[in-house]
């Protein structure tokens, strides 16, 4: 099952959830504003992967941020879908 790390404070998340929601897609909800275990793990991912390296550099967050049952992150989730 994938997990998708985000806020309900941001809209990209929120539409990001209706979207799967929509297309049938099941998927772990991880709240980063929430719950520090999953803002903890969210952190250690974006400090340490590569994907997040052009949005470490530049003013965004990073979410939502799809971590797929491959161990791939992506953010676009319309073009994942």
């Amino acid at each position: 099952m994938i997990k998708i790390y985000g806020s309900m404070l941001c809209k990209d998340c929120v539409k990001c959830l209706q979207d799967l929601d929509q297309a049938g897609v099941a998927y772990e909800y991880l709240s980063i504003t929430e719950d520090l275990r999953n803002l903890k793990a969210f952190l250690k991912l974006r400090e340490t992967r590569s994907e997040f390296a052009p949005i470490r550099e530049g003013d965004s967050i990073g979410i939502p941020c799809i971590l797929t049952e491959e161990d791939a992150l992506t953010f676009d989730w319309s073009g994942w879908l």
